[in-house]
């Protein structure tokens, strides 16, 4: 019997483009959001920083670097090290959103995805 297309993808390759592809929708999802809807977002951002820098500034930069992080998942290059900056980032959601844990609670899920694309690494 021939192999078919999905045999040439390992299970461990085609589980990272998966989790890639999933990472990137969430951050894709969050970055348009906060542009498109800047004050339904403004909220999360800790206190700390929004103290010292203006929430609608600090709010855009967030964005593009999500966006940055999503160009470098679906990108599939150094998967480790975006996968480690993504739990980097989801873990500060948490921590800074700590009182809100009825809404941030999936994103420890997402943490954890991230923490396995990481394991995975550029397989």
């Amino acid at each position: 019997m021939g192999k078919s297309k999905t045999a040439s993808f390992s299970k461990p390759k085609l589980a990272a483009m998966l989790l890639r592809i999933g990472l990137a929708v969430i951050f894709l999802y969050a970055a348009i959001s906060s542009f498109v809807n800047p004050n339904d977002w403004v909220g999360y951002l800790p206190s700390l920083l929004t103290d010292h820098v203006s929430a609608t500034v600090a709010l855009k930069f967030f964005s593009a670097y999500e966006l940055l992080l999503v160009v470098w998942l679906l990108s599939g290059v150094y998967v480790r090290y975006v996968a480690l900056l993504c739990v980097l980032t989801l873990g500060g959601i948490v921590t800074a959103n700590f009182h809100l844990f009825v809404i941030t609670f999936r994103d420890i899920a997402l943490m954890f995805a991230a923490a396995a694309l990481a394991v995975l690494g550029d397989e």
